[in-house]
């Protein structure tokens, strides 16, 4: 948790830096980003890894982080895509959202979250499930990694949400929808 992280104003407006542990401690708006992948009609999903210092076990998007300072928001999430799931792609920011998250353990989340999207690099014709084996996911980040079909990641939003981030549950139905209206 040694990264100094960028604070933010509502207005994605950079007002200073702390780091990671303070800033998830206090509650202080910071910059951070989402990266869904996807691939005809399924979307990539991570299992986050059971000792993550929040959301441990629960589902989300292939890959979700923040800018260092000084480092823009792109960089850092085509960084963290082949960080965390040795997947490199190309991506692009569909939208932007603001959410607020209290953990039991006395932490926060309190994110100005940019969402980036892309389609995930495969040959004609291969299935996207064979091709999880040719990523290399980084055990400390995830557990495990899964494609579901949208409709199935519809049908679980509504009946079990409690197995998905908080920032999932937001930014998972813009994404489907982005998706859809392409």
């Amino acid at each position: 948790m040694e990264d100094s992280l960028i604070t933010v104003d509502i207005y994605n407006k950079q007002i200073g830096t702390a780091s990671k542990g303070e800033i998830h401690e206090k509650g202080i708006l910071h910059r951070a980003f989402s990266v869904f992948i996807y691939s005809g009609n399924k979307m990539l999903l991570q299992r986050r890894a059971y000792d993550k210092y929040h959301s441990g076990g629960l589902w989300a998007n292939a890959c979700c982080s923040h800018p260092r300072d000084g480092e823009d928001t792109m960089s850092a999430a085509k960084r963290r895509l082949k960080e965390e799931v040795g997947l490199e792609a190309h991506i692009k920011e569909v939208f932007a959202f603001i959410y607020y998250y209290k953990f039991a353990k006395g932490m926060y989340e309190y994110e100005y979250d940019h969402v980036f999207m892309g389609e995930y690099p495969h040959e004609e014709g291969e299935e996207p499930e064979t091709d999880v084996r040719r990523l290399s996911p980084n055990p400390a980040e995830i557990e495990e990694l899964e494609w579901i079909e949208f409709e199935e990641l519809e049908k679980q939003l509504i009946a079990d949400p409690g197995k998905f981030a908080p920032w999932f549950l937001i930014s998972a139905p813009k994404v489907l929808k982005t998706i859809r209206d392409f």
